[in-house]
């Protein structure tokens, strides 16, 4: 049995034996399983939350995209706090639709859900007392219930209670559709504001995706409303729950101490924190399928080739075909929210620097879901992984009426010569093709969409052998470098609109800076050029000790 203990929880726990070695240190709900430098980690992050928020009696809600350790950290707080509150903790998930019916059904439906939460909590049972608890479980019984007189007897056992109470409410974007939970949150509000007078919770925690001002969005009967705030008196929850590098660190050096795979702990920190940003999800799927799946396979058959880049990529590839709960919900609030989805495809395709403001409602709907996040002054997709996600999912769709897209289908065993893609005359065919097809459209046009165009022509190209990604810190307007990774083998391309021969010169020798982080010799500049004197084609040029293949379309 390994143990561990909890620098800070009073408290031990086991691993049973038959835990595989990936889920003592990693896990799909976006946090490390018990690894003792995570724990640390979420330790402080505990104490933080109990002295800025509990302590001071702050109403707060910890709104973060899906599977971000939320419910992990409420589990972990309720335990944490037990020395000095009575935690209440509840997850709505747990309730139906038919609870929300209306008002009385509800009341009756809260008192069932605490009966039962007491009943298998005796820390928070031993401070309750119990004829004040007696007088709000007789409202079942009474034909007159409703939230007044729910709030009337809360208050009564808070009042009585021998410590102060910390509710705590989990999942409650399945609750955010019923008119009945405004009104529970806008009575919480209520007393809160008068309890002084009126006892209540000490600390409310709700948990969920949506931020509390934003859940009339799912209910708007009334437009012109959708923003009020039922619960206006919650504190900002700022504290992060991303990983660092240093964190991811922290876990593999733990798991490396354990298995001497001989990895070099820094350089694959960084790679993941590179594909991940770390989002807590995304580095422990990383993490999870590098050792449950690739260790397995023979190309990988030694532990610090798997735990490498190239096995990075590999686990990169195999989340990015997976379907998940993640990133179907990532496709369902894109199609529910349009305006959020064509923002997206501007900062992927076309470069936009889509400047930060909370006002605007896709930037803040994309923020609060996770898709986003803000990046000095300007808004970015939120990590690597998620831009190659949407980049397929786009590409996918745009592929069914794409001409340009069936020609790389056909031509896609013409580039492989001993699994080694000749990326010259990838260009070289697209350059053919782009001409002949687009030859008549307008600058305009071809300025908005030449992107995606070689986009659509490569994907079938390298699909299901290589990936690609766009570097987010060298997209603008006019430039992208794509990243190609195909069977270990890497290639930058420098997508840009041409201007003039003085912007080109700059345009190489930014490329071939680029080419020495990557450690390449070798790169490519596909330059969209709308001077009607323009020569289309291929040229060599030796610039620094690099080569450079520059394409003209």
């Amino acid at each position: 049995m390994i143990k561990w203990t909890q620098r800070r929880f009073k408290i031990s726990r086991t691993v049973p034996q038959e835990v595989t070695s990936t889920q003592r240190y990693f896990n799909t709900e976006g946090l490390c399983n018990p690894a003792v430098h995570y724990m640390v980690r979420l330790d402080e992050r505990l104490e933080t939350i109990k002295h800025a928020f509990i302590d001071r009696g702050k109403y707060f809600v910890i709104n973060r995209g899906r599977q971000y350790g939320k419910t992990t950290t409420l589990r972990a707080l309720a335990e944490y706090l037990q020395d000095d509150y009575a935690v209440i903790s509840m997850d709505f998930q747990m309730m139906s639709t038919a609870n929300f019916e209306d008002e009385s059904t509800f009341v009756v439906s809260f008192i069932e859900c605490l009966e039962d939460i007491l009943s298998y909590s005796k820390a928070t049972m031993e401070h309750i007392d119990r004829e004040a608890l007696d007088r709000l479980v007789s409202l079942k019984d009474s034909p007159r219930t409703s939230l007044d007189r729910l709030f009337r007897a809360l208050s009564g056992v808070c009042r009585t209670a021998g410590r102060p109470i910390v509710l705590m409410i989990d999942e409650v974007d399945s609750a955010s559709n019923h008119r009945v939970f405004l009104d529970f949150l806008a009575m919480l509000r209520g007393y809160y504001l008068s309890r002084d007078s009126h006892p209540i919770f000490h600390s409310v925690i709700l948990a969920g995706v949506y931020d509390i001002k934003n859940l009339k969005l799912k209910l708007r009967p009334e437009e012109e409303h959708q923003y009020n705030s039922p619960w206006n008196i919650a504190a900002d929850f700022d504290i992060p729950m991303s990983f660092s590098t240093d964190e991811i660190a922290a876990m593999l050096n733990e798991y490396e101490a354990n298995h001497g795979t001989g990895m070099d702990v820094g350089a694959v920190a960084d790679e993941i924190y590179h594909y991940t940003s770390g989002y807590p999800y995304l580095v422990s799927s990383i993490c999870k399928m590098i050792d449950e799946k690739l260790l397995k396979n023979k190309p990988f058959s030694v532990g610090s080739d798997v735990w490498s880049k190239k096995g990075i990529t590999e686990a990169v590839k195999i989340i990015l075909n997976s379907k998940t709960p993640l990133f179907d919900s990532m496709v369902k609030q894109l199609d529910t929210f349009r305006d959020m989805r064509d923002m997206m495809q501007d900062i992927l395709y076309r470069g936009e620097k889509v400047v930060f403001n909370p006002d605007t409602r896709s930037i803040n709907m994309g923020l609060m879901f996770g898709f986003l996040r803000q990046s000095g002054s300007h808004v970015v997709v939120a990590n690597r992984i998620f831009e190659m996600r949407l980049l397929n999912m786009f590409i996918a769709e745009e592929s069914l009426k794409s001409e340009i897209y069936s020609y790389g289908q056909i031509d896609i065993n013409k580039f492989t010569t001993g699994g080694r893609l000749n990326m010259d005359l990838v260009l070289e065919k697209f350059i053919a093709y782009f001409t002949d097809i687009y030859s008549d459209s307008d600058e305009k046009f071809l300025e908005a969409q030449g992107r995606k165009l070689f986009l659509l022509y490569l994907k079938p190209i390298i699909n299901g052998v290589g990936n690609f990604y766009m570097e987010a810190q060298t997209r603008d307007a006019r430039r992208t470098d794509v990243i190609v990774d195909y069977l270990g083998e890497q290639f930058v391309i420098e997508l840009k609109i041409w201007r003039d021969n003085e912007y080109n010169e700059r345009g190489e020798q930014q490329l071939t800076d680029y080419l020495d982080y990557f450690h390449l010799q070798k790169g490519y500049m596909l330059s969209f050029n709308f001077n009607k004197k323009k020569e289309p084609g291929l040229k060599e040029v030796r610039l620094g000790g690099k080569t450079l293949i520059e394409a003209v379309v």
